[in-house]
């Protein structure tokens, strides 16, 4: 009677394929048995027990090189060893978890850009009245804010939160909406630029959503990258945030001016 099981028997039992054993052996992870009277390499109990833990070792993520001195250490090496490999798991799982979390935001559009506080103050918008271009242009602008100047992003949306709950702010931003299709020229644009500055100087918590992040650099090109955001496709929208930049100025507001550097 013939001890021990073939490659392929022991490969079976253990889970792994018959190369998967062939690499161990190559590693010097387990030995080759001989071969008996047949030409047979016979895998004992031992073997098997040998390739078991290699395989629950390496499933576990404990890299090939290292499960052999793992294997053959004592058992307070062997404790410590684990516990750094259990380290190296969470971190990548932390990782993984993290690019998850990426992908499940870029499947939900904004979210992939924007913080939920700020996501969940542009689906407000247009309930209040806003219509989708200007939504469209806040989200965008929001995006820029975001990255050129992150560290005041989330007083911005304090304020900007403050601004959704003041209804004449609100109608006034509906007007500049509209305004956005009349000719550069008419004379509603300066009208509306006055009323809109006169109710930001009436109220400091509502003016430092246009002063709040400006503050925070001094690269005036920043500021105008976020605040003229899309202003090109508006003719009437630039000469209206023009004037209101313009009001605000002569108030004492310091609002960096079109060719400040």
């Amino acid at each position: 009677m013939r001890n021990g099981v073939t490659i392929g028997q022991a490969a079976a039992f253990v889970g792994v394929t018959v190369k998967t054993v062939r690499h161990y052996h190559k590693l010097g992870l387990v030995e080759e048995p001989e071969r008996d009277s047949s030409g047979y390499r016979r895998y004992g109990s031992a073997d098997l027990l040998r390739l078991v833990q290699i395989r629950t070792l390496a499933a576990a993520g404990v890299p090939l090189a290292e499960i052999g001195p793992l294997l053959d250490a004592d058992a307070a090496l062997f404790a410590a060893a684990l516990a750094d490999v259990e380290r190296q798991l969470t971190e990548r799982i932390e990782e993984l978890t993290a690019r998850r979390d990426t992908l499940h935001r870029l499947a939900d559009g904004d979210r992939a850009l924007l913080p939920d506080r700020a996501v969940a103050l542009l689906e407000r918008m247009p309930g209040l009245g806003f219509p989708a271009d200007e939504v469209a242009a806040t989200r965008e602008g929001w995006v820029l804010a975001k990255a050129l100047v992150p560290e005041g992003f989330d007083d911005y949306l304090t304020h900007f939160e403050h601004a959704l709950e003041d209804t004449a702010l609100v109608a006034l931003a509906r007007r500049a909406a509209e305004a956005a299709t009349w000719e550069p020229d008419d004379p509603r644009i300066a009208e509306l630029a006055t009323a809109a500055a006169d109710h930001y100087l009436a109220d400091s918590a509502l003016l430092k959503t246009v002063t709040g992040m400006q503050a925070r650099t001094e690269a005036a090109t920043r500021y105008r990258l976020i605040a003229h955001h899309g202003e090109e496709q508006t003719p009437a929208a630039a000469r209206l945030a023009a004037l209101f930049e313009a009001r605000l100025r002569a108030a004492g507001i310091p609002i960096p001016r079109p060719d400040s550097h």
